[in-house]
């Protein structure tokens, strides 16, 4: 409860009974907003996430031209279809700033923070929810662009083969850029070695290894702390540690970090990859570099680096690897997200196919079955 018994975000907190309001329009849709905030920041909602729920309203508000207690279901049919015909909003993120309309109308309708009275008293109307299932966007199962897809086998091979060359060639040539060069290859390599996204491969520091009791032949580099997974909506960075399952995978981490990381200019900071001009590599630098190096080895230009993480999760399991431990491996809170990254080839369904057919044959074959 805030001050007065009022909870965080009432219209009480914002706005000063008896006192007339110069602007009444702006003065309320602000103390809306601010009471918003604070109720969003009283759930300890990220100060990010309240910013772009904000800015999404607000938007919202240019387009209709009309303020929160004037809102139809209409404002959202046509804000919608600008989204999707004039700005290309894909689906995911159309679904997103549908539901921040609709999380701001559900503050401003609860009874709990005055805002219906409030309205009522200043402008002889009210809030109403204009977000509905019948005119918003549904989440699917698999919502990402269908072309999105894992490296085949042969693809990875050239892929690394590429990287690879690239710094025998750098450094042949005896320029200082075989270093970036080996990093990028390094960093390819272990965002695949543990199925990592584009952020939690950055965000690593040299501290984030450590050693599996199980898998001592992995030394100082059987597991790995990831302190920057995709984190909920509105909440911190989510945290997981990732086994080892690569023998070849130490080897490629000792080498950056003992022999080759030392040269990088900003080598005395923690962080795991430091760029040529400062302490971390950047985002887009990684998508450039892994652009550059695809499109040169003429892959298709559907792989992405989140394609490494597909990749991962698709050979383990054609490896034989549980599902329920690559689930884990990779982060995901259901094993529906983790079956839409498998993208196993046909070779390895008509492998399991062909296995499950022996058993059942060997099976009917045996001496003492009666039909």
């Amino acid at each position: 409860m805030g001050r007065d018994g009022h909870v965080p975000g009432s219209a009480r907190l914002h706005l000063i009974d008896g006192l007339p309001l110069l602007r009444p329009d702006e003065q309320v849709f602000e103390a809306m907003i601010k009471g918003w905030r604070n109720q969003q920041l009283a759930r300890n909602l990220s100060l990010g996430y309240v910013d772009d729920k904000e800015r999404t309203v607000r938007a919202f508000i240019r387009h209709a031209d009309a303020m929160p207690w004037q809102w139809t279901p209409q404002h959202v049919d046509e804000w919608s279809a600008d989204l999707r015909a004039v700005h290309g909003c894909v689906r995911s993120t159309l679904r997103n700033y549908q539901g921040s309309v609709r999380q701001f109308c559900d503050f401003l309708t609860n009874p709990a923070y005055g805002w219906s009275d409030e309205c009522l008293r200043h402008f002889g109307t009210h809030p109403v929810q204009v977000v509905y299932d019948w005119n918003a966007a549904h989440a699917d199962e698999a919502e990402g662009e269908p072309e999105r897809r894992a490296f085949t086998r042969p693809e990875l091979e050239a892929f690394f083969d590429h990287v690879d060359e690239e710094v025998l060639r750098v450094r042949d040539k005896g320029r200082k850029g075989w270093l970036p060069a080996f990093r990028d290859a390094a960093l390819f390599k272990v965002a695949y070695a543990y199925g990592l996204r584009r952020n939690e491969t950055r965000m690593l520091d040299l501290t984030d290894f450590g050693r599996n009791p199980e898998g001592r032949e992995f030394g100082e580099y059987g597991t790995l702390l990831v302190r920057y997974g995709r984190a909920k909506k509105g909440s911190p960075p989510k945290r997981r540690s990732v086994l080892t399952v690569w023998h070849w995978t130490p080897g490629t981490i000792e080498e950056w970090i003992s022999e080759v990381r030392p040269g990088m200019r900003h080598s005395p900071s923690r962080a795991l990859w430091p760029s040529e001009r400062g302490p971390r590599i950047g985002v887009q630098r990684l998508d450039s570099r892994f652009a550059a190096y695809r499109d040169a080895v003429g892959l298709d230009p559907a792989l992405e680096f989140h394609s490494l993480r597909r990749s991962y999760i698709t050979h383990l399991i054609e490896d034989g690897h549980d599902p329920l431990f690559v689930q884990q491996q990779v982060g995901h809170d259901h094993a529906s997200t983790t079956a839409i990254y498998t993208c196993v080839s046909s070779d390895f369904r008509t492998r399991s196919l062909r296995r499950v057919l022996n058993a059942t044959i060997e099976a009917a074959m045996r001496p003492g079955r009666t039909s």
